[in-house]
């Protein structure tokens, strides 16, 4: 069976990861759609793939989509089910699409706990509309460009943020990232996703 083209495809919040089209000839039996079988390619057999059909003018085409595709930092982060309040902040300070762009991105992603430390009230303040660019800006202190995985981060000072300004990084008693208004510890490294790293944080980076 010919294979024609390779590109990426999921459904739901998930972004496109990989769809794979290929001619039938008359003779052929293809999966039944929506089913679940290996797939041939390249030689290797890649398993947990899911089977759909549609028909064009001329013939039908096989979309095989991989459940274990790597995902994006943003897909990551919610799959995991600790960063619920990240989401809703990125959702709210529209940066969700950059985060699931190219990249690549470092993020250091506090989790749930770490946004509830924050005084009562505020994240709530920061969700409202008006707000929006507040939010943003401390977002972005916890966007690094580029990979920086752990053994890197060790060896830094300081690291310039997606926003124009600079984090300071501590390696004293452990691993520390934050500004003069303090420092949040890294409690999980190198998480990697198809375009960057995630690095656990227990506490929000404030400007």
């Amino acid at each position: 069976m010919p294979i024609s083209r390779f590109f990426a495809c999921t459904c739901g919040f998930v972004f496109s990861l990989g769809l794979l089209t290929a001619a039938l000839t008359a003779s052929a039996t293809p999966p039944c759609n929506g089913s679940q079988a290996p797939v041939a390619t390249g030689g290797h057999v890649i398993q947990h793939a899911v089977i759909r059909e549609h028909s064009t003018a001329n013939h039908e085409v096989r979309q095989v989509v991989y459940a274990d595709a790597p995902k994006d930092i943003v897909d990551t982060a919610v799959g995991a089910g600790t960063f619920k309040t990240l989401a809703a902040a990125l959702g709210a300070a529209d940066l969700v699409a950059t985060l699931k762009g190219d990249g690549p991105f470092t993020v250091f992603a506090p989790t749930d706990e770490a946004f509830a430390k924050l005084p009562a009230g505020t994240v709530e303040t920061l969700l409202k509309p008006e707000n929006k660019e507040k939010l943003k800006e401390i977002l972005l202190l916890h966007v690094v460009p580029g990979n920086v995985y752990a053994a890197d981060v060790v060896k830094l000072k300081e690291a310039k943020t997606a926003g124009g300004k600079t984090v300071s990084i501590s390696t004293e008693g452990g691993v520390k990232v934050g500004t003069a208004k303090g420092l949040s510890n890294v409690v999980k490294t190198d998480i990697k996703t198809k375009n960057g790293v995630i690095h656990v944080i227990d506490a929000v980076i404030l400007p």
